[in-house]
């Protein structure tokens, strides 16, 4: 049965035959957007060039927990939990070992004496299973098939070649997500820092005090109140009125 260096052989043709489509795919999966759309883009692609496919899904490991993100058809939801219950599986192999894993026919496959009949029992006789890293991200690409023998040895090098071009998209999208919070943080804190700064103004002028002792003003009511300090200071700048904390009535002013 073959292993997991046996996805290229002599007769998978020209490479032209290997990347069939391949501007194409690299084009949707570059430009499918965030995370969750990039591998939502993955399964689907997995469906339309690998002929043998029937069903797709991709498992991720992530906060030590595998999930299933994304999935091209309703049946490998019930497909992936069975090897996350049990386990066991190529999809799990190939996660954790990063390499490729292919059953010829599950229901006889010796690696997956428990998953493999109850998978050939749900429908599914062939998998092809693919490691999938993106950056900092590891997990693996399910191909299933409803017959034995489904993929042949191009099925399995377009598979290569898929989740290879996946990866790559994937740790851009993560890249993407990661400067987009990254920017989101910095323009939250410039804000936070812009009211907190109003309201200390307000203070100043209103109770003839230091900037310091308005900061605490706004630092005991935050602790007080149970809010965040910047939440009060919003309030004071919209509504102007100040804070009524236990510290705030008794803070003598300044003068």
């Amino acid at each position: 049965m073959p292993g997991s260096d046996d996805l290229i052989t002599s007769g998978a043709g020209p490479a032209s035959e290997l990347v069939v489509n391949f501007t194409q795919v690299a084009q949707r999966l570059f430009l499918a957007g965030g995370v969750e759309l990039t591998l939502q883009a993955v399964v689907d692609l997995a469906l339309t060039s690998i002929e043998g496919c029937d069903f797709s899904g991709i498992f991720i490991l992530k906060a030590g927990r595998v999930t299933t993100p994304a999935l091209a058809r309703p049946v490998v939801a019930d497909l992936d939990a069975l090897q996350l219950r049990l386990g066991e599986g190529p999809g799990l192999d190939a996660m954790t070992e990063r390499t490729t894993f292919y059953a010829e026919d599950l229901n006889g496959d010796p690696r997956w004496p428990t998953f493999g009949p109850q998978a050939a029992e749900a429908g599914v006789r062939s998998l092809l299973a693919l490691c999938l890293t993106g950056d900092g991200t590891m997990g693996a690409l399910n191909l299933y098939a409803r017959y034995p023998l489904a993929f042949g040895a191009l099925d399995r090098a377009r598979g290569v070649v898929l989740a290879g071009l996946a990866g790559l998209a994937l740790g851009l999208a993560e890249a993407h997500e990661e400067q987009v919070r990254r920017a989101e943080n910095l323009r939250h804190a410039l804000v936070t820092r812009e009211l907190i700064g109003q309201a200390q103004g307000i203070l100043m002028e209103r109770e003839r005090i230091t900037s310091e002792q308005a900061f605490e003003i706004l630092r005991a009511a935050s602790q007080n109140l149970n809010t965040k300090l910047w939440e009060v200071a919003q309030d004071l700048v919209e509504t102007g009125e100040r804070p009524q904390t236990e510290l705030s009535r008794a803070e003598p002013k300044a003068g």
